[in-house]
């Protein structure tokens, strides 16, 4: 007889970014990464607070909020935090069973089940809290035909020749305090069902001056993974360190879009302004020894600054954008999987010595 899933995850339904400016953040985020605005909540659609844009890509759909009062919960979280992720909302097939179990193995609940109404259907959803002030909506959208979620309102076509850069969250890093990973890998197996995926201690994280900590959560499906860092003890300030003091507290490091074609969507990008970290030329001297054939010129992946891992299951190509606000704490992945289910073990040293780089360059290595 078959188990009960007793947290029903259908996969990540949108992240809501809280930002200083929703109107610059969304055109900054539909022209640098390719994202499609194709909804709106403001005060011109009964909403007095504050104003959304859903941006999409594929299955990615990320809002940018903004507040337009000042005693307002985004206007407060940006001024503690900075621009950053708010809610990574999980859809779910029955909001109830989920609330219930998360609750009853001690989720701290935000808002219980309701209903939001329009036209287009009906919503059900409830919020949890996790790490630092991000939280989790549960999104039971089954039968929903709006465009978004009531309140929301369709914006124009956008004339685009561009194909979608991106087609999936791959996976969403958060980093917490130092001694209290395993507290929140233990959070989400107790309250969600998910399962340790990975996990890379000691040496595998760690530079000539900082290291870190980190375990990879996933549901059962793999359709969601979470992984969780803290920072490690090291001669200098870790990178994770530096988030917390600059975040004011634990939250969303960084976000993981997957895509099909990392070399186009890194030169449109590039084309658009967004930075990149840089990857020394010294990677690349020994990179098909151990990376094997990827099918791609070394010396293309040298110009762009794309890192190659490879584990059992294939290989995997990845690089990481430069904190996409003013305070160095958020910033995005691009990732092209070929097979492979991991998270660039081999590349870790030369991202962290690039942050670590970064980091000098601010003073606060």
């Amino acid at each position: 007889m078959p188990s009960v899933d007793n947290f029903p995850i259908d996969g990540i339904d949108y992240i809501q970014l809280a930002v200083g400016n929703a109107k610059q953040a969304a055109y900054f985020y539909s022209s640098a990464f390719g994202l499609r605005m194709v909804a709106y909540r403001g005060p011109e659609t009964g909403c007095r607070e504050q104003v959304g844009y859903l941006l999409a890509s594929g299955d990615v759909r990320i809002l940018v909020t903004g507040a337009v009062v000042a005693d307002d919960p985004v206007g407060r979280h940006v001024t503690r935090h900075g621009d950053g992720v708010v809610d990574i909302a999980l859809r779910v097939s029955d909001v109830d069973r989920a609330y219930r179990f998360a609750t009853a193995a001690g989720a701290r609940s935000i808002a219980a089940p309701r209903e939001i109404r329009d036209d287009c259907g009906v919503i059900r959803s409830a919020t949890l809290a996790t790490y630092g002030e991000t939280r989790h909506t549960l999104v039971q959208r089954t039968g929903y035909r709006g465009v978004f979620l009531p309140g929301f309102v369709s914006l124009p076509t956008q004339a685009t020749r561009a194909t979608p850069l991106f087609h999936d969250v791959d996976h969403v890093v958060g980093n917490v305090e130092l001694g209290r990973m395993e507290e929140w890998v233990e959070f989400y197996r107790r309250t969600m069902g998910f399962s340790n995926m990975l996990e890379f201690v000691g040496d595998d994280i760690a530079t000539e001056y900082s290291a870190l900590m980190s375990k990879v959560v996933a549901d059962g499906n793999r359709k969601v993974k979470f992984p969780i860092n803290e920072p490690a003890v090291g001669p200098k300030k870790s990178q994770i360190t530096e988030f917390l003091e600059f975040y004011d507290g634990p939250g969303v490091q960084h976000i993981a879009l997957a895509t099909d074609d990392i070399m186009g969507a890194v030169r449109r990008m590039r084309a658009a302004g967004v930075e990149f970290l840089s990857t020394p030329d010294s990677y690349y001297e020994m990179l098909g020894e151990w990376a094997g054939d990827i099918g791609m010129p070394v010396e293309e992946l040298r110009e762009l600054g794309i890192l190659v891992d490879r584990d059992e299951d294939g290989y995997l190509l990845q690089i990481f954008t430069a904190p996409v606000q003013d305070r160095p704490t958020m910033f995005f992945e691009l990732i092209e999987r070929h097979g492979a289910q991991g998270f660039g073990k081999g590349n870790f040293k030369a991202l962290f010595e690039a942050v670590e780089r970064e980091q000098e360059k601010r003073g606060n290595l």
